[in-house]
């Protein structure tokens, strides 16, 4: 069986999807990964269930062809464990960049 992706790597293969603006952790923060040292905000790699990953979107293309391309992408390096994508919100290109 081959080895599972760590968090880190999910999140970066999340991240180089190009309708991701970025990951999420949903509104308590519940959605990340703990580390010695460091945490991975927008996923959750739990022993048993699915895995979760959190994102704010770009509104570039249709949410459920996005969210169906990121399924797809990750289930491709978990096998048979399932994917749960939780899209906390959406970007337009109308939306003001924040500053500081």
């Amino acid at each position: 069986m081959p080895e599972q992706p760590s968090a880190s790597e999910l999140a970066d293969q999340v991240l180089a999807h190009p309708s991701v603006a970025r990951l999420h952790g949903g509104a308590f923060g519940e959605i990340a990964s703990y580390f010695p040292g460091h945490r991975v905000t927008g996923v959750r790699m739990p022993e048993d269930g699915p895995v979760e990953i959190g994102v704010v979107l770009r509104l570039d293309r249709p949410l459920q062809e996005t969210v169906a391309e990121l399924r797809g992408a990750l289930s491709e390096q978990l096998g048979e464990t399932p994917v749960d994508i939780y899209v906390s919100d959406v970007e337009t290109a109308e939306d003001p960049q924040e500053t500081g």
